[in-house]
């Protein structure tokens, strides 16, 4: 029997065992910001990863959970990175009228697919390669990133050098529902305006304000004009807040706004746009201080060519849905496949709905795209 079927026919048993960790996982309320929770969901794996001989390392970041890594010498060759985060983009508070459940076809809840079921599977992928005595890759490395739903800006430079030297990296982000793994990722940018300009009653002593709200609506329309769907740049003011009362020239307001972008030459000149435009306030009252800039690099779909083709063999020899799909969405797979590291994106369950109240995975999933994980594993320590 291939390893593939193998280890499908491994994991199809353990179903509700591997949904059972899910569900442990789920009810961690993990939101960046709640650190002590995020420190929870790695404490929970750190067992387990313990348990099959890893060695973890840790190291603080303030603010939020701890950055952890589980690592293992292995038989076979090179060094295999997985990459995955405990955070989830639901803070504590979600689940009173929420949390986990199942109806024997999907699993639902915060984070569900996003990606306590992808850690979840990956366990049970590596414990199952340890069970059969397949060699492991040289170094076998488990990142667990606590800051990922917030761009990993905290965790930019430790996760870049964990996949430096690595020879593959895949990343548990999930599935897509039509089977679609990330073989590439766009550009994504946040850039923050404040603007201070002057209050005052808006009818008793108009001429005395300067709106801060105003410069910064003048700026939302031109801002969105930059969008070119034809060469998937977009330009997204996606919150605008401002005022202190109905009478009253507001006097501070704040944007947050979107950029990502799909071409190379594109992504410096957005910028410079994008500032050149926040920065024309319209009125020499107010000013504004702006930051951010680019906070995941493009992943260029050459860096997952190898090990797509890997995958689809796999996929295809158990009748999985397999294809390949360049996201708009960042994830820490961009950073791997920035430094041109093979990097395979979206391997965990099928999921729908992510990042919604609707988010499920497909519970028949965790086994076949578990299956199909592990054998990239052996196949990547066996020198393929």
């Amino acid at each position: 029997m291939s390893m593939v079927r193998e280890l499908q026919a491994c994991l199809k048993p353990r179903t509700q065992e591997m949904l059972a960790l899910v569900r442990e996982l789920v009810m961690i309320e993990a939101g960046s910001y709640d650190a002590g929770q995020v420190a929870k969901v790695g404490e929970a794996l750190g067992a387990r990863w313990k348990s099959l001989g890893f060695e973890e390392k840790r190291q603080p970041l303030e603010g939020f959970g701890p950055q952890r890594s589980f690592h293992l010498e292995g038989r076979g060759r090179g060094k295999l990175v997985i990459l995955g985060h405990a955070d989830t983009v639901w803070p504590a508070g979600s689940q009173p009228d929420w949390g986990f459940s199942e109806d024997g076809t999907h699993a639902y809840g915060p984070g569900v697919g996003d990606m306590k079921g992808g850690l979840a599977m990956a366990w049970f992928a590596v414990d199952a390669l340890i069970k059969a005595k397949q060699a492991l890759p040289a170094e076998l490395v488990m990142v667990l990133v606590p800051d990922e739903e917030i761009g990993s800006v905290g965790s930019r430079k430790w996760i870049e050098d964990c996949v430096r030297d690595a020879d593959a990296v895949l990343v548990l982000e999930p599935t897509r529902p039509t089977g679609g793994v990330v073989t590439g990722r766009r550009a994504v940018g946040t850039i923050k305006a404040f603007y201070t300009g002057r209050s005052a009653h808006a009818a008793v002593n108009a001429a005395e304000g300067a709106s801060a709200l105003r410069a910064a609506a003048r700026a939302v329309l031109a801002l969105e004009s930059l969008t070119d769907l034809s060469r998937n740049l977009v330009v997204n003011v996606g919150i605008l807040k401002s005022g202190a009362a109905r009478q009253v020239v507001p006097h501070e307001a704040e944007m947050h706004i979107d950029l990502r972008a799909a071409h190379p030459e594109d992504i410096p000149k957005l910028e410079a746009d994008v500032r050149r435009i926040v920065a024309d306030t319209g009125d020499p009252r107010v000013t504004v201080r702006i930051e951010g800039g680019w906070s995941r690099p493009l992943f260029p779909e050459s860096a997952s060519r190898s090990l797509y083709a890997l995958a689809e063999a796999f996929a295809r020899e158990i009748g999985a849905p397999i294809k390949p799909v360049v996201s708009s969405g960042g994830s820490d797979g961009s950073f791997a496949g920035a430094l041109g590291r093979p990097t395979l994106d979206g391997l965990g369950p099928i999921c729908h709905d992510t990042c919604s109240r609707r988010e499920k995975i497909e519970i028949a999933s965790l086994a076949e795209r578990g299956a199909i994980f592990g054998a990239l594993v052996a196949a990547l320590a066996a020198g393929g």
